[in-house]
């Protein structure tokens, strides 16, 4: 317990750190969400509701703040995760080297993700609930949190997988606009196509645009969600654990003498 809570404690300083995102979370969301309310028509659009089976008809400035909520929130999280990710890869690799849990590094960055994710979600229900009255606040709050839940595993993955800062900002961004864009009715009319349903947070938006617009309760698109957040998490695990592990253990185990004859021949020819 007191490796994790260590190991937790470093993972939330390391997002209080990031001033750049704590500038995104106070002023980015606010004004897109503003300005999304303040340009956006108020015209009506249909909307395919999976979870209760039915087409209603939505406002369009309020779709588009559904959307634009889980698109702003998606891109900081998943920025938060890949930068704290990228930034202590090799801390955590010597940490690790020196005998650290690593499962405790792990669980430490999921549960910096759960309350950054929760922080930021509930934020930005409250500031989209001020515009107009969603349906059911509470799970839209929560449509939101697993599409951030999403992207910061993503950022996770991202973190252990590219060489620069730039390409993995890069892919979070792009990846979170292609996402939410596909699925937007406003930008796409034809957002009930089932190809939209292989899309990471499609889950997310079908659950978010449900609890603005009906009284259902989409069990099973919260739950397909949640299912991409563990497969993205299971994914940046294992590359984290290939990053840590101690290589020169591998090099030691039986069946391997001829790797440490030819790493003592190399040596000894540079010597």
């Amino acid at each position: 317990m007191r490796c994790f809570l260590m190991a937790a404690r470093m993972a939330l300083l390391e997002h209080c750190r990031n001033r750049l995102a704590m500038w995104l979370v106070l002023a980015y969301l606010p004004i897109w969400l503003t300005l999304t309310h303040t340009v956006i028509a108020q015209t009506p659009v249909p909307l395919l509701l999976r979870a209760s089976g039915e087409t209603v008809l939505a406002n369009v400035n309020h779709v588009s703040q559904v959307s634009g909520a889980i698109n702003a929130v998606t891109q900081i999280v998943g920025f938060m995760m890949f930068m704290v990710t990228f930034k202590s890869g090799a801390f955590d690799r010597r940490l690790a080297m020196a005998g650290y849990p690593r499962g405790h590094l792990v669980a430490a960055k999921v549960c910096a993700l759960t309350f950054a994710s929760a922080l930021i979600s509930g934020y930005a229900t409250l500031i989209t609930s001020l515009f107009w009255s969603p349906q059911q606040p509470v799970l839209l709050a929560v449509g939101v949190f697993t599409a951030a839940l999403t992207y910061g595993a993503l950022g996770v993955l991202l973190g252990t997988l590219v060489r620069g800062e730039l390409e993995g900002m890069f892919l979070v961004i792009m990846t979170s606009i292609i996402d939410i864009g596909l699925q937007s009715p406003v930008l796409n009319p034809d957002a009930s196509s089932d190809v939209l349903t292989a899309l990471p947070t499609y889950g997310a938006m079908q659950t978010a645009n449900t609890a603005g617009f009906s009284h259902a309760f989409p069990l099973s698109y919260i739950a397909l969600e949640l299912a991409w957040f563990v497969v993205l998490t299971a994914a940046g695990l294992l590359m984290f654990l290939r990053h840590t592990r101690d290589q020169s253990r591998v090099d030691r185990l039986p069946g391997n003498e001829p790797v440490l004859r030819t790493a003592e021949a190399r040596s000894a020819t540079r010597l």
